[in-house]
């Protein structure tokens, strides 16, 4: 069947969010940062906000647990905004060729509901998709299969009778196109933009 809709995921494929463009201002030391960002403000806890956990209650559980981090951890949020260098150029590109070819075009993004409003203001290209889950408004998160449930149903409402094997999805981490994958979605593992397009491109679609 031909690809009727491509979803995106944002950060590491449109957004450019690092923690280690906070962190390594914060922890000069390699080993020592790793260890924080693995065993402290780890993605695991991340994960947790961009499920709907409330940054307050979060930051306050994680100092009780790392009491001498304290000010490393609120760093986090406080200083969210040090994590995003702006828009990856080569994949906003990508996203207009399928724009400029009228190709139906969906956002599903794990991000937290409180700092997702910086990102709306400050990146306009977010604005130019049909519709957008953010997993932090849902509650849900990527891999949950509830979220990419989600996603369906918003595309459907616009693309009624769209098949699961008629929609492409671009995520840059590997567990969330694994779960797309399994539900028959087209899943497209994204490390660069010229492998993403050319990926695009045999599955039919006009990049």
């Amino acid at each position: 069947m031909a690809i009727k809709a491509v979803v995106f995921d944002f950060g590491g494929v449109l957004i450019d969010w690092d923690r280690e463009y906070l962190y390594r201002q914060l922890i000069p030391d390699d080993t020592e940062r790793r260890w924080f960002l693995t065993h402290v403000c780890s993605m695991d806890w991340v994960i947790q906000q961009d499920g709907g956990q409330p940054i307050a209650e979060a930051t306050a559980e994680l100092i009780a647990r790392f009491p001498n981090h304290a000010v490393l951890i609120r760093a986090f949020y406080e200083r969210w905004h040090e994590m995003v260098a702006g828009v990856l150029e080569d994949g906003v590109a990508l996203m207009e060729k399928l724009e400029a070819a009228e190709v139906p075009l969906f956002g599903l993004t794990n991000w937290s509901a409180e700092t997702f409003p910086y990102a709306w203001e400050h990146f306009p290209v977010l604005r130019r998709f049909r519709d957008i889950v953010v997993s932090g408004r849902v509650k849900l998160a990527k891999p949950d299969p509830a979220i990419f449930a989600a996603m369906r149903e918003r595309i459907e409402a616009q693309l009624p009778g769209v098949a699961a094997d008629e929609l492409a999805f671009i995520d840059d981490n590997l567990k969330n196109i694994e779960a797309a994958n399994a539900l028959g979605w087209h899943g497209v593992h994204h490390v660069n933009a010229a492998q993403t397009e050319a990926a695009l491109r045999a599955l039919g679609l006009p990049v």
